[in-house]
This record gives C-alpha cells, sequence and structure tokens, in this order.
C-alpha cells in the first residue's frame, strides 16, 4: 500500500515548533534518499548508515536555522550529507588498506539490515551503470548523483557541492562523456536512470 505524499512545507514548520511527529516523518521519509546520496558517494554500507543518520538528526536538530527562501529542504539537507560524506571519505583512507586485511578474502561482510527497502536499494547498485558511476572521480560521482538521482538542478547541484554554476555543470559533462566511453551500447540505454539519455 502506497502512503500519500506528506506536506513537506507543513511538517517543518511544525518541526520548527518542536513537533517530534513531525520530525520523525521527516526522518522517514527523506531516509531512503539520503541514504542512496551518501552510498552512492562512499560506496560503503555501514558508512553510508552512519552518515544518513548523522545528517538527518542534525537537520532535524538545527531545523530552526533552515530558511526556505533561500533553499529547498531537500538542497539543505544534501549539502549537509555531501559535507558529511566527505569527511567520512578523508577519515577512511588510512584504514582501506588494514579492513581489507582484517576482512580477507572471499568473506563477506554481513548486511546489518536486510529489510526489503533496503534489499531492493542493494539490487539497485548491482546494475552496471552504478557500477560505472563509482569508477568516476569523487567530484564527478557527486554531480551526477545529485543532478539524476537526487533530482536537484544545476544551480543546487553547485550549491551543495559549494563550487560555481560553470564548474558544476562541466563535471556533469565530463561524468557523462567518461560513462559513454566507458559503457557499451545496451548498458547506455540505462543511463535514462540519471535523467539524461546519453547517445551512442
Amino acid at each position: 500500500m502506497q502512503h500519500p505524499m506528506p506536506n513537506i512545507d507543513s511538517l517543518i514548520e511544525r518541526c520548527q515548533d518542536g513537533d517530534e511527529r513531525a520530525a520523525e516523518t521527516l526522518y522517514n521519509h527523506f531516509r531512503d534518499q539520503t541514504f542512496r546520496l551518501a552510498f552512492g558517494i562512499l560506496n560503503h554500507w555501514d558508512d553510508a548508515e552512519e552518515v544518513t543518520q548523522d545528517s538527518l538528526i542534525y537537520a532535524l536538530t538545527n531545523i530552526r536555522r533552515y530558511d526556505p527562501k533561500r533553499a529547498r529542504f531537500s538542497t539543505w539537507l544534501h549539502t549537509i550529507t555531501v559535507c558529511r560524506c566527505r569527511n567520512k571519505r578523508r577519515g577512511r583512507r588510512w584504514l582501506l588498506l588494514s579492513l581489507t586485511t582484517w576482512l580477507g578474502q572471499g568473506q563477506d561482510v554481513p548486511d546489518p539490515t536486510p529489510n526489503q527497502e533496503h534489499q531492493t536499494i542493494k539490487a539497485d547498485l548491482r546494475s552496471d551503470v552504478w557500477q560505472a558511476v563509482q569508477r568516476l572521480s569523487p567530484p564527478l560521482r557527486e554531480a551526477i548523483l545529485l543532478r539524476h538521482w537526487a533530482e536537484h538542478t544545476c544551480k543546487e547541484v553547485a550549491e551543495i557541492m559549494g563550487c560555481p554554476l560553470p564548474t558544476a555543470q562541466s563535471r556533469l559533462r565530463l561524468a557523462h562523456q567518461q560513462l559513454r566511453q566507458t559503457l557499451s551500447a545496451s548498458q547506455r540505454l540505462n543511463l535514462s536512470d540519471f535523467g539524461e539519455e546519453v547517445a551512442p
């Protein structure tokens, strides 16, 4: 059964007035899309879970700082998420080798949340297109995920990434160029998942 779309503006106002139920509804509504963005940037399940929770809790705790006249709530939230992903990515660099050794060859990391929604997300992330996106450099990966998965405008992408609009547009063009070079003709059809048709 599909739940009706909540009135986000009304929920934000209620949350700013201290309504805990409204805060919980906002958390649940934005959780999966925040997780998808975090996982897209980090490509690490546990880190994405941590960043998702941290970002949402920070946003809802500081909800009175949010100004709807300056940005959409999702833009504000995703700015927080990208910032925390960058911090997490920097903090993990020195751990990668030791973690690989500790896990050993052929061992799988246990899935801490095997519910249906997360299984669906995992299935989406196994696609060839997704793997190609993961091979992009972090700035290009951030840009394409924000534009075509989180559905932000180019202007919002620039705001979230903290760069000029022409830089964001350049990163998007370069990302698509690299994906065209990486993917086969049949795989390119799946690039429509990222909101832009890529010609052969």
